[in-house]
């Protein structure tokens, strides 16, 4: 039986990475997709766990080979999906969690007609700006940047086939699990499973 891809997507301050960390430690049966990068790692990042570092001709030859299942620029750093290592584990029945933006979504959905969309939005833009300058660590100049990109991403949220509202996270987090749980269980998944069950 196949694992399920899990697409999770959502603007900046949204509350996606929070989330999915829960999820990762209440469901052992998700393995996080750990993607490809060519920036610098951050204080308290560990290759393999948060990023696989590279560099930009390492990329560059991946990227040649078809390498990846999606990839993007962004800011200038090159980011990318391992297919091999997303083929590899559903072929061995684990489910996988991907953590991407939707146009990354769009890419990994042509490939993957079976994956399954999530996305996370904020109550309210007001909201949005409220956790972006309690943070404290952006600019005036930047926050509204990152306002008017999160207005856009919202957009696309249409495109996806789950969409949770974070305006509580604990309601959240339940419902997020919910989808998990819920598309473990539809017909066909089900019979591919339990085929000695459906014999009437």
């Amino acid at each position: 039986m196949s694992g399920i891809l899990f697409i999770i997507s959502a603007p900046s301050g949204a509350g996606k990475s929070t989330l999915s960390a829960k999820l990762l430690e209440e469901d052992a049966g998700i393995h996080m997709s750990v993607s490809y990068t060519t920036r610098a790692p951050r204080a308290g990042e560990v290759d393999g766990r948060n990023y696989h570092f590279v560099g930009k001709a390492r990329f560059m030859d991946m990227l040649a080979r078809g390498e990846f299942l999606e990839s993007a620029e962004v800011h200038g750093n090159h980011y990318g999906t391992s297919q091999a290592w997303i083929e590899a584990q559903r072929a061995a029945g684990h489910d996988i969690l991907l953590e991407i933006d939707w146009q990354g979504a769009q890419q990994v959905r042509r490939i993957v007609a079976d994956s399954i969309g999530i996305f996370i939005l904020p109550p309210s833009i007001a909201e949005l700006e409220r956790r972006m300058r309690g943070r404290g660590q952006d600019s005036e100049e930047v926050v509204r940047r990152r306002l008017a990109v999160a207005a856009q991403e919202m957009s696309h949220a249409v495109e996806f086939e789950y969409v949770i509202i974070n305006n509580d996270f604990e309601q959240a987090r339940r419902d997020l699990l919910a989808v998990v749980r819920a598309s473990r269980l539809t017909y066909a998944r089900q019979l591919e499973r339990f085929p000695g069950v459906f014999k009437f």
